[in-house]
This record gives structure tokens, sequence and C-alpha cells, in this order.
């Protein structure tokens, strides 16, 4: 028979941690926010050692940034330039509030809606791009539609969705799969530009 939680326990937020780097196993809270989904520990470790573990100087894009976790994954790695792009007020003043404990120097928070901020970057200036949209939002394509030209020609995209995406659902966006992962009911992709 499982013991019961006692309430104090109950009331205590969510929590992942930053998995390596510099701020490895610090917490961050996760809202009880709907839609809301960061990507498990496990998920970004085994992104992590796809990508290296020292992303020193990477420019990159968390576009639907929730509770950061991703971005803030690389930052903690070493990457120069990190926009956390969120469009909800709270989670905006929760990321900034983190940033601001860790004294992320290279990490910028921009409200604002990811494709927009997306479309607006200039050409060829991001190594690296997280995709995680809300899952009921069939965002997936214009996501990938609107990171792509922002893409430097070495650069990836790691794509966070509910199903497999391969062949022709990514090569119409210039981009091939290079790495997939099945974790419970997701799958990540880890894509780059087709040469």
């Amino acid at each position: 028979m499982p013991r019961p939680t006692s309430p104090a326990r109950r009331s205590l937020p969510h929590q992942v941690r930053i998995i390596g780097g510099a701020w490895k196993r610090t917490r961050l809270d996760v809202p009880d926010r709907p839609g809301l989904r960061p990507t498990p520990d496990r998920v970004r470790e085994t992104l992590f050692n796809w990508l290296g573990q020292d992303l020193s100087g990477w420019r990159v894009v968390d576009a639907f940034a929730g509770t950061g976790a991703l971005g803030l994954e690389a930052a903690s790695r070493g990457a120069g330039d990190v926009l956390l792009v969120e469009s909800e007020g709270a989670l905006v003043d929760l990321l900034r509030a983190v940033v601001n404990r860790l004294d992320a120097q290279a990490v910028r928070v921009q409200r604002g809606n990811a494709l927009t901020v997306l479309s607006g970057l200039p050409a060829g200036s991001i190594d690296l791009v997280f995709l995680d949209p809300p899952f009921d939002a069939d965002l997936f394509d214009k996501a990938l539609a609107a990171a792509r030209p922002a893409l430097a020609a070495a650069g990836f995209v790691y794509l966070e969705a509910p199903t497999q995406w391969q062949g022709d659902a990514v090569a119409r966006h210039g981009l091939e799969v290079v790495r997939h992962m099945k974790a419970g009911m997701v799958h990540g992709h880890l894509l780059r530009p087709i040469a």
C-alpha cells in the first residue's frame, strides 16, 4: 500500500534539473500550466550527448521556451548567445527570474510569438534552434518553415513532437534527420540542413 503524501510535499512545484555544464543540478520550477510539458531530463541528456557537451560560442534560440530547460541547458554548456522566446507573461516572468538568479549573461528572454521571432532572425545567424511547441497546437510545419532560414549551414534544429518526423515531412523544409529517439510519448529529432 503506497504511503500518503504529506500536504506540504504535494504543494511543492514540479521541477526539472539542468543536466550538465556550469549550472549542473540547478533545479527549474515547472508551474502547472496547460500545455506546459518540459523536455524530460533523460531526453535532454541524450540530446546533449548528440550535440556534444561543449557548445562554446553557439548561437541558440529556444523558440517555445516554457521553463527554459533546453535553452538554459545550452547556456550552461557555454553557448554564447541564447534567446528564450515565450508568449505567456507569467512564464516570461519566471524565465527572467531564473536568468537573474543564475546571472546568465549570455541569455536573453523575449516575450512574443515564436513564429514571428524566428521569421525575423537574420538568415544563417543561428547554430541551434529548439522547437518544442505545444503538441495540440499544430505548429510543427510552421515552426520548421520559420526556423530554417535563420539556421547556419552547419546548424541544427531539435524538434520534439508526439509522432516521428522523417523523409518528405522534413525534406520539404530543406532538412534531414540526423538522430531520432522515442521516450514515452515523445519523439525527439535532431535535424540539419540538407547539404
